[in-house]
């Protein structure tokens, strides 16, 4: 176990300097991207607040149009960003690098089945709970229990099937085939995506201890640092990680699911 954990922190180490390297060589253009991201999602808030009460209708084709863009902004930032691991001599435009009609396709079905897996998971929890509300336990005690297990069995069911847009950009996968590759490449890499994902949310959970020691100056610094330099460099981490770890998959090009869930 302790060898398994050196290998893991070594491999974790390796996508860090890999993805500082490329996030500091091109950092404006990733950034910019990131911050198109974040333009785009608050800016929907703001137009949902203000046309609320104006028209229903009015909403719902605004939001779906502000989802698209995000959606086409975060493909295209994950699609410019393969472009620079795999051609890091040339120079790459971002507008080639803007997803196909038929990848945002791809990627809005598979994203309902990202969630209809997420949901199906804790209903399983839920039904394999109920019987026990019979058995003569206190039914709050049941309910807690059940709610701490779905939710753990949620993060682990994200985690797991969280890779799906990336081998619908890298590979052409169709959207229940990238789910089910993004089960089967990160079966045995659990922990290293874990550490990674604990690495790139250092700063966030230091912001938060900042706030909870009410040291509110720190805390913005610290804060703002990591909006400009964490949110870049974990768009390219996990894309540094996917390459990784589908690039030492070895298993089927259509993997089933059931020998891929533990």
């Amino acid at each position: 176990m302790i060898n398994y954990l050196k290998e893991s922190t070594f491999a974790v180490n390796d996508v860090i300097q890999k993805a500082w390297g490329i996030t500091k060589k091109h950092y404006f253009s990733i950034a910019t991207l990131c911050f198109l991201m974040f333009i785009t999602a608050s800016a929907s808030s703001l137009m949902a607040f203000f046309i609320k009460d104006v028209s229903k209708a009015l909403s719902v084709v605004m939001v779906i149009i502000f989802v698209l863009l995000y959606f086409t902004i975060n493909l295209s930032l994950f699609k410019y960003i393969f472009h620079l691991m795999d051609d890091e001599e040339s120079d790459v435009k971002i507008v080639d690098t803007l997803p196909t009609r038929l990848q945002i396709i791809r990627f809005l079905v598979a994203t309902l089945y990202f969630v209809g897996c997420i949901l199906g998971v804790y209903l399983v929890v839920i039904l394999i709970a109920f019987p026990f509300i019979y058995t003569g336990i206190n039914v709050a005690i049941v309910k807690n229990v059940a709610i701490s297990v779905g939710i753990i069995a949620i993060f682990i069911t994200w985690l797991r099937i969280s890779f799906f847009p990336f081998f619908i950009i890298d590979k052409g996968a169709t959207p229940f085939d990238s789910i089910k590759l993004s089960l089967a490449t990160t079966k045995g890499n659990f922990t290293k995506i874990l550490l990674l994902l604990v690495v790139l949310g250092g700063g966030y959970l230091i912001y938060l201890l900042l706030n909870y020691l009410q040291w509110p100056l720190i805390a913005f610094i610290v804060n703002m640092l990591s909006s400009f330099i964490i949110v870049p460099l974990s768009s390219v981490a996990l894309t540094v990680a996917y390459r990784k770890i589908s690039s030492e998959y070895k298993g089927d090009e259509h993997p089933d699911i059931l020998h891929n869930i533990v």
